[in-house]
Protein backbone atom coordinates (compact mmCIF):
# COMPACT_ATOMS: atom_id res chain seq x y z
CA UNK A 1 0.00 0.00 0.00
CA UNK A 2 1.18 3.34 -0.86
CA UNK A 3 2.51 5.80 2.34
CA UNK A 4 -0.87 7.87 3.27
CA UNK A 5 -0.01 11.90 1.62
CA UNK A 6 -0.33 14.71 4.07
CA UNK A 7 -3.48 16.84 3.15
CA UNK A 8 -4.11 20.07 4.29
CA UNK A 9 -6.54 20.03 7.28
CA UNK A 10 -10.24 21.12 7.47
CA UNK A 11 -11.34 24.65 7.85
CA UNK A 12 -12.92 23.25 11.43
CA UNK A 13 -9.32 22.39 12.72
CA UNK A 14 -8.20 25.97 11.81
CA UNK A 15 -10.33 27.48 13.74
CA UNK A 16 -10.07 25.01 16.89
CA UNK A 17 -6.22 24.23 16.64
CA UNK A 18 -4.79 26.75 19.28
CA UNK A 19 -6.91 25.04 21.94
CA UNK A 20 -6.81 21.55 20.93
CA UNK A 21 -5.31 18.74 23.11
CA UNK A 22 -1.93 17.71 22.04
CA UNK A 23 -2.51 19.17 18.51
CA UNK A 24 1.46 19.39 18.13
CA UNK A 25 1.02 15.63 17.45
CA UNK A 26 -1.54 15.93 14.80
CA UNK A 27 -0.91 15.30 11.62
CA UNK A 28 -3.28 15.17 8.27
CA UNK A 29 -3.08 12.15 6.18
CA UNK A 30 -5.19 11.27 2.83
CA UNK A 31 -5.89 7.81 2.03
CA UNK A 32 -8.25 7.18 -0.30
CA UNK A 33 -11.63 8.76 0.27
CA UNK A 34 -10.55 10.02 3.80
CA UNK A 35 -8.15 12.68 5.06
CA UNK A 36 -7.15 11.48 8.50
CA UNK A 37 -6.46 13.54 12.12
CA UNK A 38 -4.14 11.39 13.64
CA UNK A 39 -2.04 12.00 16.70
CA UNK A 40 1.34 10.21 17.25
CA UNK A 41 3.61 10.57 20.37
CA UNK A 42 5.64 8.28 22.18
CA UNK A 43 9.33 6.94 22.34
CA UNK A 44 10.58 5.31 18.70
CA UNK A 45 10.86 1.81 18.57
CA UNK A 46 8.81 1.59 22.06
CA UNK A 47 6.10 -0.91 21.77
CA UNK A 48 3.25 0.21 19.73
CA UNK A 49 -0.15 1.59 21.81
CA UNK A 50 -3.32 1.63 19.58
CA UNK A 51 -6.04 3.72 20.75
CA UNK A 52 -9.67 4.04 19.34
CA UNK A 53 -12.39 6.58 20.33
CA UNK A 54 -16.12 5.59 20.83
CA UNK A 55 -18.85 6.72 18.70
CA UNK A 56 -19.75 10.62 19.07
CA UNK A 57 -16.10 11.43 20.67
CA UNK A 58 -12.40 12.05 19.08
CA UNK A 59 -8.41 11.84 20.01
CA UNK A 60 -9.86 14.36 22.46
CA UNK A 61 -11.33 11.61 24.46
CA UNK A 62 -7.30 10.32 25.27
CA UNK A 63 -5.99 14.00 25.85
CA UNK A 64 -4.47 13.04 29.22
CA UNK A 65 -4.33 9.25 28.79
CA UNK A 66 -2.53 9.79 25.81
CA UNK A 67 0.96 11.33 26.97
CA UNK A 68 1.17 9.42 30.03
CA UNK A 69 1.11 6.46 27.79
CA UNK A 70 3.88 7.89 25.68
CA UNK A 71 6.29 8.03 28.61
CA UNK A 72 6.29 3.58 28.04
CA UNK A 73 4.73 3.66 24.28
CA UNK A 74 4.89 4.75 20.74
CA UNK A 75 1.16 5.65 20.84
CA UNK A 76 -1.18 6.36 17.75
CA UNK A 77 -4.87 7.46 17.58
CA UNK A 78 -6.65 8.89 15.17
CA UNK A 79 -10.05 10.31 14.47
CA UNK A 80 -12.78 7.57 13.21
CA UNK A 81 -14.42 8.11 9.96
CA UNK A 82 -16.87 10.65 10.06
CA UNK A 83 -15.68 11.88 13.63
CA UNK A 84 -13.71 14.83 15.38
CA UNK A 85 -11.40 16.47 11.87
CA UNK A 86 -11.59 13.32 9.92
CA UNK A 87 -13.45 13.63 6.62
CA UNK A 88 -14.61 12.20 3.65
CA UNK A 89 -16.40 9.26 4.97
CA UNK A 90 -19.87 7.87 3.59
CA UNK A 91 -21.74 4.93 3.50
CA UNK A 92 -19.77 1.63 4.40
CA UNK A 93 -16.64 3.74 5.84
CA UNK A 94 -19.71 4.23 8.86
CA UNK A 95 -20.22 0.70 8.92
CA UNK A 96 -18.32 -1.31 11.84
CA UNK A 97 -16.56 -3.34 9.00
CA UNK A 98 -15.71 -0.22 6.72
CA UNK A 99 -13.96 1.55 9.89
CA UNK A 100 -12.48 -1.91 10.53
CA UNK A 101 -11.03 -2.02 7.44
CA UNK A 102 -10.03 1.53 7.51
CA UNK A 103 -8.18 1.65 10.28
CA UNK A 104 -6.24 -1.29 9.22
CA UNK A 105 -5.28 0.20 6.11
CA UNK A 106 -4.22 3.27 8.55
CA UNK A 107 -2.09 1.35 10.59
CA UNK A 108 -0.62 -0.49 7.38
CA UNK A 109 0.18 3.25 5.79
CA UNK A 110 1.93 4.64 8.73
CA UNK A 111 3.97 1.05 9.13
CA UNK A 112 2.17 0.70 12.84
CA UNK A 113 2.08 -2.91 14.34
CA UNK A 114 -0.15 -2.04 17.65
CA UNK A 115 1.20 -4.38 20.11
CA UNK A 116 -1.54 -3.21 22.75
CA UNK A 117 -4.67 -1.48 21.47
CA UNK A 118 -7.18 -0.49 23.36
CA UNK A 119 -10.56 1.09 22.51
CA UNK A 120 -13.60 3.08 24.32
CA UNK A 121 -17.01 2.20 24.49
CA UNK A 122 -17.33 1.26 19.81
CA UNK A 123 -14.26 1.44 19.56
CA UNK A 124 -13.46 -2.05 21.50
CA UNK A 125 -15.88 -3.37 18.87
CA UNK A 126 -13.73 -2.12 16.33
CA UNK A 127 -10.69 -3.80 17.79
CA UNK A 128 -12.36 -6.50 18.29
CA UNK A 129 -13.75 -6.97 14.28
CA UNK A 130 -10.02 -5.91 13.47
CA UNK A 131 -8.29 -8.67 15.30
CA UNK A 132 -10.90 -11.44 14.76
CA UNK A 133 -10.28 -10.52 10.90
CA UNK A 134 -6.61 -10.36 11.33
CA UNK A 135 -6.24 -6.76 10.87
CA UNK A 136 -4.21 -6.20 13.70
CA UNK A 137 -2.52 -8.74 15.73
CA UNK A 138 -1.48 -7.55 19.15
CA UNK A 139 -0.26 -9.08 22.34
CA UNK A 140 -3.18 -7.94 24.13
CA UNK A 141 -6.32 -5.97 23.71
CA UNK A 142 -8.42 -3.43 25.69
CA UNK A 143 -11.55 -2.39 26.23
CA UNK A 144 -12.95 0.82 28.52
CA UNK A 145 -16.86 -0.17 28.88
CA UNK A 146 -17.01 -1.66 25.72
CA UNK A 147 -20.34 -1.36 23.65
CA UNK A 148 -20.65 -4.81 22.18
CA UNK A 149 -24.23 -5.47 22.20
CA UNK A 150 -26.65 -4.79 19.55
CA UNK A 151 -28.96 -1.95 20.66
CA UNK A 152 -32.00 -3.72 20.99
CA UNK A 153 -30.13 -4.60 24.02
CA UNK A 154 -30.55 -1.35 24.90
CA UNK A 155 -26.63 -0.73 25.10
CA UNK A 156 -25.98 2.49 24.50
CA UNK A 157 -22.74 3.52 22.49
CA UNK A 158 -21.63 6.76 24.29
CA UNK A 159 -23.31 9.98 25.65
CA UNK A 160 -23.05 12.00 22.18
CA UNK A 161 -24.50 9.14 20.64
CA UNK A 162 -27.65 8.37 22.77
CA UNK A 163 -28.90 11.86 21.82
CA UNK A 164 -28.30 11.31 17.87
CA UNK A 165 -29.54 8.59 17.62
CA UNK A 166 -32.87 9.51 19.45
CA UNK A 167 -32.97 12.53 17.84
CA UNK A 168 -35.30 13.07 15.27
CA UNK A 169 -33.78 16.77 13.64
CA UNK A 170 -30.94 16.78 11.26
CA UNK A 171 -26.92 17.31 12.04
CA UNK A 172 -27.33 20.98 11.46
CA UNK A 173 -30.21 21.19 13.87
CA UNK A 174 -28.30 19.33 16.52
CA UNK A 175 -25.43 21.31 15.94
CA UNK A 176 -27.52 24.47 16.33
CA UNK A 177 -29.07 23.00 19.87
CA UNK A 178 -25.54 22.32 20.74
CA UNK A 179 -24.60 25.82 20.41
CA UNK A 180 -27.71 27.13 22.12
CA UNK A 181 -28.58 25.15 24.77
CA UNK A 182 -27.31 23.23 27.15
CA UNK A 183 -27.61 19.52 25.62
CA UNK A 184 -24.04 18.39 25.78
CA UNK A 185 -23.47 19.28 29.54
CA UNK A 186 -26.57 17.59 30.35
CA UNK A 187 -25.43 14.59 28.16
CA UNK A 188 -21.87 14.61 29.95
CA UNK A 189 -23.73 14.90 32.91
CA UNK A 190 -25.83 11.57 32.11
CA UNK A 191 -21.99 9.45 31.81
CA UNK A 192 -22.07 9.71 35.53
CA UNK A 193 -18.05 10.94 35.22
CA UNK A 194 -16.81 13.79 36.25
CA UNK A 195 -14.48 14.94 33.30
CA UNK A 196 -12.80 18.66 33.66
CA UNK A 197 -14.33 21.85 32.24
CA UNK A 198 -11.14 21.78 29.10
CA UNK A 199 -12.95 18.38 28.12
CA UNK A 200 -16.64 19.35 28.56
CA UNK A 201 -15.68 22.39 26.36
CA UNK A 202 -13.88 19.93 23.71
CA UNK A 203 -17.15 17.89 23.70
CA UNK A 204 -19.35 21.26 23.12
CA UNK A 205 -16.74 22.00 20.27
CA UNK A 206 -17.48 19.06 18.06
CA UNK A 207 -21.46 18.90 19.17
CA UNK A 208 -21.41 22.38 17.07
CA UNK A 209 -19.31 20.92 14.23
CA UNK A 210 -22.18 19.46 11.73
CA UNK A 211 -19.65 17.63 9.80
CA UNK A 212 -19.43 15.92 13.51
CA UNK A 213 -22.66 15.33 14.22
CA UNK A 214 -23.51 13.68 10.79
CA UNK A 215 -20.55 11.32 11.35
CA UNK A 216 -21.84 10.39 14.30
CA UNK A 217 -25.59 10.06 13.26
CA UNK A 218 -24.34 8.20 10.17
CA UNK A 219 -22.66 5.91 12.31
CA UNK A 220 -25.21 5.01 14.19
CA UNK A 221 -27.33 4.00 10.91
CA UNK A 222 -24.90 2.18 9.57
CA UNK A 223 -23.85 0.15 12.87
CA UNK A 224 -24.71 -3.77 13.62
CA UNK A 225 -23.25 -5.29 16.29
CA UNK A 226 -25.38 -8.67 15.48
CA UNK A 227 -22.36 -10.50 13.75
CA UNK A 228 -19.35 -9.54 16.07
CA UNK A 229 -21.28 -10.55 18.75
CA UNK A 230 -22.13 -14.17 16.57
CA UNK A 231 -17.91 -14.47 16.38
CA UNK A 232 -16.96 -13.76 19.44
CA UNK A 233 -16.31 -17.14 20.71
CA UNK A 234 -14.09 -16.88 18.02
CA UNK A 235 -11.27 -14.06 19.47
CA UNK A 236 -8.67 -15.38 20.31
CA UNK A 237 -6.52 -12.58 21.62
CA UNK A 238 -6.25 -12.30 24.99
CA UNK A 239 -8.72 -8.81 26.45
CA UNK A 240 -8.96 -7.29 28.67
CA UNK A 241 -12.59 -5.55 28.99
CA UNK A 242 -12.64 -2.87 31.66
CA UNK A 243 -16.23 -2.19 33.31
CA UNK A 244 -16.87 0.36 35.21
CA UNK A 245 -19.92 -0.60 37.87
CA UNK A 246 -21.68 3.11 37.63
CA UNK A 247 -21.93 3.61 33.88
CA UNK A 248 -25.24 4.80 32.82
CA UNK A 249 -24.29 4.28 29.08
CA UNK A 250 -23.19 0.53 28.74
CA UNK A 251 -24.20 -1.49 31.45
CA UNK A 252 -21.00 -3.47 33.04
CA UNK A 253 -23.39 -6.32 32.64
CA UNK A 254 -22.74 -5.89 28.76
CA UNK A 255 -18.74 -6.93 29.22
CA UNK A 256 -19.72 -9.58 31.36
CA UNK A 257 -21.37 -10.63 29.00
CA UNK A 258 -19.24 -11.08 26.34
CA UNK A 259 -16.55 -12.33 28.06
CA UNK A 260 -18.87 -15.16 28.71
CA UNK A 261 -18.76 -15.70 24.92
CA UNK A 262 -14.86 -15.66 24.15
CA UNK A 263 -12.28 -17.94 25.72
CA UNK A 264 -9.53 -15.65 25.89
CA UNK A 265 -11.11 -12.12 27.68
CA UNK A 266 -11.24 -11.66 31.39
CA UNK A 267 -13.41 -8.96 33.47
CA UNK A 268 -11.59 -5.90 35.37
CA UNK A 269 -14.66 -4.58 37.32
CA UNK A 270 -13.99 -0.45 38.64
CA UNK A 271 -16.51 0.69 41.01
CA UNK A 272 -17.06 4.29 40.01
CA UNK A 273 -15.68 6.69 37.18
CA UNK A 274 -19.13 6.37 35.02
CA UNK A 275 -18.61 5.77 31.04
CA UNK A 276 -15.92 8.62 30.75
CA UNK A 277 -13.62 6.75 33.24
CA UNK A 278 -10.40 6.70 31.12
CA UNK A 279 -10.81 10.47 31.06
CA UNK A 280 -12.00 11.33 34.36
CA UNK A 281 -9.13 9.56 35.89
CA UNK A 282 -6.44 8.99 33.47
CA UNK A 283 -3.51 8.34 35.58
CA UNK A 284 -5.14 5.22 36.86
CA UNK A 285 -6.04 3.85 33.27
CA UNK A 286 -2.42 4.38 32.53
CA UNK A 287 -1.68 2.44 35.60
CA UNK A 288 -3.49 -0.54 34.47
CA UNK A 289 -2.74 -0.57 31.21
CA UNK A 290 0.79 -0.64 31.99
CA UNK A 291 0.58 -3.33 34.04
CA UNK A 292 -1.80 -5.30 31.46
CA UNK A 293 1.25 -4.89 28.96
CA UNK A 294 3.42 -6.17 31.75
CA UNK A 295 1.69 -9.05 32.66
CA UNK A 296 2.15 -9.60 28.40
CA UNK A 297 5.68 -9.03 28.25
CA UNK A 298 5.30 -5.58 26.44
CA UNK A 299 7.17 -4.12 28.97
CA UNK A 300 9.73 -4.59 31.53
CA UNK A 301 8.16 -5.25 35.15
CA UNK A 302 9.85 -1.95 36.87
CA UNK A 303 8.20 0.10 34.31
CA UNK A 304 5.04 2.05 34.83
CA UNK A 305 3.24 4.89 33.56
CA UNK A 306 5.10 8.14 34.64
Amino acid sequence: MAAPQDAPPPADWQAVKARWPNADASRFVRLGPLVWHVQRMGRAGAPCCLLVHGTGASTHSFRDLMPLLATRFDVLAADLPGHGFTTGAKGRLLSLPGMADALGDLCVALDFRPDLAAGHSAGAAILIEMALRGLIAPATLVGINSALEPIEGNAIFSPLAKALFVNPFTAHTVAWQAKYTHLPRRLLANTGSGIDQVGVDQYETLMRMPSHVAGALGMMANWDLKPLQARLAGLKTPTVLIANEDDRMVPARVSRQAARKTNSARILSLPDGGHLAHEANPRQFADIMCEIATEAGLLPVAQAAQ
